[in-house]
């Protein structure tokens, strides 16, 4: 089993993350912010990757740091899962439908984190989650895990739809990259022999 865990605890937040990519997306996610939980919940889910994510974070300040540092705690936690990524598809892509809304998630575990975001929302919150701090969960995901990221939503316009959309996108995409793949016998997916450094 390819397992990840990370523990990591600041002045503004206390974490803990555990993955399991080759598990059958089961998830324990609370992070104090109901809709990120949704949205993690999402990624499990439809990954397949097993996610335990506890956060005590100051929601008293505000959101940022709970959502910043949980994307790079899980981000970590997958880095450690896949270690030298021997094996795996190493390249996601999907497009995820939610009922107006399309959107495209592209990604490449290359170990050279890179966002690029071309998604908007038209309202300041969902739920109680500022949607300021969406395309900033992405980024410290992408950056901390070493994805080079390309989500877009190519059309939609329920702001609800519009984040779900992304987060099932991104789980399908990485379900997709994560796969070990047997043709490969277990070399690592690039010329260099190495990803990423």
């Amino acid at each position: 089993m390819r397992t990840g865990r990370t523990e990591r605890k600041t002045a503004e937040t206390d974490i803990l993350v555990e993955v399991n990519l080759d598990g059958s997306g089961k998830y324990d996610i609370s992070t104090g912010i109901g809709f990120l939980d949704h949205m993690v919940e999402q990624f499990s889910r439809h990954s397949l990757i097993d996610v335990t994510l506890k956060v005590d974070g100051d929601l008293h300040v505000d959101q940022h740091h709970t959502t910043e540092d949980s994307a790079i705690a899980l981000g970590q936690a997958l880095a450690d899962a896949l270690g030298d990524k021997a094996g795996i598809g190493r390249y996601g892509e999907a497009h995820s439908p939610m009922d107006e809304t399309l959107a495209r998630v592209v990604l490449d575990i290359s170990g050279r984190p890179y966002l690029v975001w071309k998604a908007r929302f038209t309202q300041e919150k969902l739920g109680e989650w500022d949607t300021e701090l969406i395309e900033h969960w992405f980024h410290s995901v992408a950056q901390a895990a070493g994805l080079t990221l390309h989500c877009q939503v190519l059309y939609g316009q329920n702001n609800h739809h519009i984040c779900e959309a992304l987060y099932k996108g991104f789980a399908r995409a990485m379900r997709q990259a994560v796969e070990l793949d047997p043709r490969k016998g277990g070399a690592v997916p690039s010329t260099k022999g190495q990803l990423g450094g």
